[in-house]
């Protein structure tokens, strides 16, 4: 049965109840995905649990099914769009309807526009930003039918800054944060709503991937629970955006004065120690790319691989 039959109402008519009665969490094998999965399965939420990689993916599972038993995995490579529709489907007519969707997995794009050919651009988008608008497009008119539901769209810190090594990856989470603010817009009074997550310097495999250059950045990195425990509290909240770490004075700080954020930004890249001497905003406000580093420098954070 698919979707639009509009089965399950969960919620009830125009309700988004919390605790989620039912999700489904994208990259959850590894991560931030699973660390989402099993803090939703501990306040009692059934979970989809969808991931390529099915021998750790059924290992997340078993903690879900510890406090929700009829927790499930879908194992999908989400590069293709078209089966990452497929997923939402299947995933909804599982449980019976789903009251949150968490599109959270993505993949990195760390390499020069020099080095950058257009299968990676392509590869890059497909993963983080066509699927989720695909799983998004596939579940909207049994959500909207119904009057309830949830959105969540883990972008990053990049998807509000510009990287230097990172313009595939930036311009798919900038692709994925304007999309959820416009359809966050057109979605008002239906009962459906979207919220944008913007993780910073995390803990997770996109460090660590084959086919990246090394990361500039080298400093602290945030838990993947730090991230989950953001995406459940953004379900339950009235507020659209949200930042982990709390980053949102740096995207100010770069939208005042991109210029001396661009020269920052290079500066950092090269290894330059007065570099944040040299980046320091005007009227002793605090430097943008020191903050950024501390952060893990914009497009550090956001989703891992399935």
């Amino acid at each position: 049965m698919a979707p639009d039959s509009v089965i399950g109402n969960a919620g009830g008519s125009g309700s988004n109840p919390y605790p989620p009665q039912t999700a489904l969490v994208t990259g959850a094998s590894s991560g931030i995905g699973a660390a989402t999965a099993r803090l939703l399965a501990a306040h009692g939420t059934t979970v989809v649990l969808v991931a390529r990689r099915a021998a750790r993916l059924d290992a997340v599972l078993r903690d879900c099914r510890h406090h929700a038993p009829r927790s499930l995995p879908i194992v999908a490579d989400l590069a293709d769009p078209a089966a990452a529709a497929a997923v939402a489907r299947q995933a909804w007519d599982a449980v019976g309807g789903l009251d949150v969707l968490v599109n959270n997995a993505g993949v990195p794009m760390r390499r020069p526009v020099q080095r950058l050919t257009l299968p990676d651009v392509e590869r890059t988008m497909r993963t983080n930003f066509l699927s989720p608008v695909a799983m998004t497009l596939a579940l909207l008119p049994a959500m909207v039918a119904r009057g309830s539901g949830t959105v969540v769209n883990v972008s990053s810190l990049g998807g509000r800054m510009g990287v230097m090594t990172e313009a595939a990856y930036s311009a798919s989470k900038f692709a994925l944060a304007g999309w959820s603010e416009a359809i966050a817009a057109d979605l008002a009074g239906t009962g459906v709503r979207v919220r944008l997550v913007l993780p910073g310097a995390i803990d997770t495999e996109l460090w660590d991937q084959p086919d990246n250059d090394p990361p500039l950045y080298a400093g602290p990195l945030e838990p993947a629970a730090t991230v989950a425990a953001s995406i459940v509290d953004a379900i339950a909240s009235d507020h659209f955006e949200h930042y982990v770490p709390d980053m949102k004075p740096v995207v100010e700080l770069k939208t005042a004065d991109i210029d001396t954020f661009l020269a920052g930004m290079q500066q950092m890249a090269a290894g330059d120690a007065d570099a944040v001497a040299a980046a320091r905003v005007a009227g002793g406000s605090e430097d943008a790319m020191a903050v950024a580093a501390r952060a893990g420098g914009p497009g550090r954070g956001g989703p891992q691989p399935q």
